[in-house]
């Protein structure tokens, strides 16, 4: 009987002993961030600039945080126009916007490989003309007014839906995304809604859409 409770006595020390390392190897497993880069710019909407009257330039870094989740910054520069009802406006001016997006679908063999979703915050400071506002005068009759060339800023948040696809063995991917918009905050010019806005769009409401074709380098 006393040898069945030495034994007994003996595995249970064991056990409780196994059970601390373990318990302490779970511990000292902590999460550590190993630098990673892609590094990525948008060729469609460059390549486009040449032939319209939007010069739209820009690109991105993302980076693996852990697990699905990457973080990511947005820069470029956007110059356009806006001509349309009897309104003659002109921006230009550089544009950020930072943010994360999770991988919902994922390539078993290449995690970068897959579909992805996310948010940024963005934010552009920039210089607006207005050549041309329309404004209604006596009696009826139309009329325009101009304002000099002022310095303006302007925020919005926005979604980014898109996939990656690694070309062929290489480092080289291919990154497209739509970007839904929401204008947040901006400032006016004479209580006038700013009609082009560098990096949000050229648009009269507060909603827009963005897309984005690029061709991206892993490091």
């Amino acid at each position: 009987m006393k040898t069945r409770q030495i034994f007994t006595f003996f595995f249970s020390v064991i056990s409780i002993l196994s059970f601390a390392q373990n318990t302490q190897e779970t511990k000292k497993e902590k999460w550590k961030y190993e630098p990673n880069f892609m590094v990525g710019g948008d060729v469609l909407n460059a390549g486009v600039s040449f032939f319209s009257d939007r010069k739209l330039y820009q690109g991105f870094i993302s980076s693996k945080i852990k697990n699905n989740l990457h973080a990511i910054v947005e820069a470029g520069f956007e110059s356009n126009i806006y001509q349309k009802n009897n309104y003659d406006v002109k921006a230009n001016g550089p544009f950020v916007k930072i943010g994360a997006f999770y991988m919902l679908a994922k390539d078993p063999e290449n995690e970068f490989n897959g579909f992805y979703a996310g948010g940024k915050a963005g934010g552009a400071f920039y210089t607006q003309e207005y050549m041309a506002v329309p404004v209604r005068g006596y009696g009826g009759s139309s009329s325009s007014v101009s304002f000099p060339s002022s310095s303006q800023s302007s925020y919005w948040l926005e979604g980014t839906i898109g996939g990656r696809v690694q070309l062929f063995e290489s480092n080289f991917f291919i990154d497209v995304n739509l970007q839904p918009r929401y204008l947040v905050a901006t400032t006016k010019q004479d209580d006038i809604q700013p009609m082009i806005v560098p990096g949000f769009g050229k648009s009269s409401s507060k909603f827009n859409m963005g897309f984005a074709w690029n061709i991206a380098y892993k490091f």
